[in-house]
This record gives C-alpha cells, structure tokens and sequence, in this order.
C-alpha cells in the first residue's frame, strides 16, 4: 500500500514539473489591434475654393395658377462673396458662409403685375387693357443674402479643377420689389417704360434651399424658396425656383 502511495505522488509530481516547463516554453498569446490608416494631411494655405459666387439662371414661380403665365428667360442674377471653413477632422469638408445680392426678374406673358395698388391683394390683371397695350411686364424683386453651405471636395489643395459639391441655405431681406411695363397707349407713340416699385404686397423675408455640383471653377445649382413671394392673404402663394450656372474664384 506504501509503494502505491509512493508512485502516485511521484508521478503527479512529475506531471506539474512538466507542466511548469511546458508553460514557461510556450510563447504568451498577444492579440494585437488594428492599425488605424492617418488621415491624409492638405496644404489649404494657398487654395481657391468658391470666395466668390456669380450665379445666373432661370427662374419660374411654382404654384401659379392658370390666371398668371410667365414667358421669355425669366431669370436670377446673384452675387456673393463667402469665407471658407476647413473641418479639421476631415479637410474634404468644409463650411461657406457669406453675404452678398440676390436678384429675380420673371416675365409676365400679357398681365400686369399692379404693385401700387389699393386691394388688400395684388392684382395681376389691373390695367384697362381696351385703352392700354401691354408689350412687356417683369417683376423685379432684389434681396440682400446670407448663404451658408456644407461643402465637399475631392481634391481640397486644388480645389480649382476637382469636383465638388454644396447643400446650403440663404436668408434674405428685400430691398426692393416692383415692375417694369412696356405700355402702349392711342396717344403714345412709341411706347414707353412704365417703372413702379412698392414692397406693400411682397414676403420682405425669404428663406432659400440651395444645391451646387460641379468641377473646378464651374458648378449647375438649383434652388427652391421656401417661404412665398408674396404675403399671406396678398395673392397667390407663389414658390420662385432657380436652375442655372455658377463660376466660382478667389
């Protein structure tokens, strides 16, 4: 029984001996994280991404009703100068905010657009036409702006010949609204320039959704107003939309 006893402790002394020297031969298992890629550093010191902002395009109204027809190139003229934001955790990205003048000018197709009248709505049919011919009427109205844009560009140290894109907001203040009438009269010949202006029936404030995309200094934009042109309970809730060009430089 004592030889028993013997030859089992020795061998599970034997077994630990082994174990131990096993263990300590064994290589420790290291888990090893990921590398992380470093983000690609840009030289911004001396690039050109869109300061400047000369747009033209054209123009309609949206939710008119059968009673006013617009024709011709009717169109908006905008110019703006931004500053220009780099993210610093991604310099792809960046944000535009500005100021600067936005115009429209829409064609009517043979109404008068009566902004000087005395109706609690503005009447787009308020001249006499049996004694008074109408050749030509557009509506004018001229905003002070504020853009603010999210901007992408592949390529920020050449900004001036990468693609790009921008989804934005401006809010304006009008500074004016009026017409421009080409009247012709029995007793006039030929016919004359008929200029009136009067901010009475117009949504002095505006609000605009903008979109740009394109390469280099020339880019297609799109925009579409929010709030309506003219007032509430002033006439027709008309909503102004833009498609047209932009150059940007500087």
């Amino acid at each position: 029984m004592k030889k028993i006893l013997f030859a089992a402790c020795a061998l599970f002394i034997a077994g630990s001996l082994f174990a131990q020297v096993d263990t300590a031969s064994s290589p420790a298992l290291v888990v090893s994280e990921p590398v992380k890629k470093p983000k690609k550093k840009y030289n911004l010191s001396n690039r050109a991404n869109d300061h400047f902002l000369l747009q033209l395009g054209y123009t309609n109204w949206l939710d008119a009703p059968d009673s006013i027809q617009t024709k011709g190139f009717s169109r908006s003229i905008n110019a703006y100068f931004m500053f220009d934001f780099p993210f610093k955790t991604s310099q792809q990205l960046s944000a535009g905010i500005g100021a600067g003048i936005g115009s429209d000018h829409v064609f009517l197709d043979g109404h008068f657009a009566d902004v000087k009248g005395k109706t609690a709505t503005m009447r787009f049919n308020g001249l006499d036409t049996s004694t008074i011919g109408i050749k030509k009427t557009k509506v004018v109205t001229t905003y002070a702006e504020i853009p603010i844009e999210l901007r992408y560009v592949a390529n920020p140290e050449q900004s001036d010949k990468s693609f790009k894109f921008a989804l934005g907001v401006k809010v304006g203040t009008m500074l004016k609204g009026g017409t421009r009438s080409r009247i012709t009269t029995p007793a006039s010949s030929p016919n004359y320039l008929l200029k009136e202006s009067d901010k009475t029936y117009f949504n002095t404030t505006r609000i605009v959704g903008t979109a740009r995309i394109g390469v280099g200094h020339f880019t297609l934009f799109g925009t579409y107003q929010f709030t309506s042109l003219l007032k509430t309970g002033a006439g027709p809730q008309l909503k102004p939309f833009t498609v047209g060009l932009s150059f940007g430089g500087l």
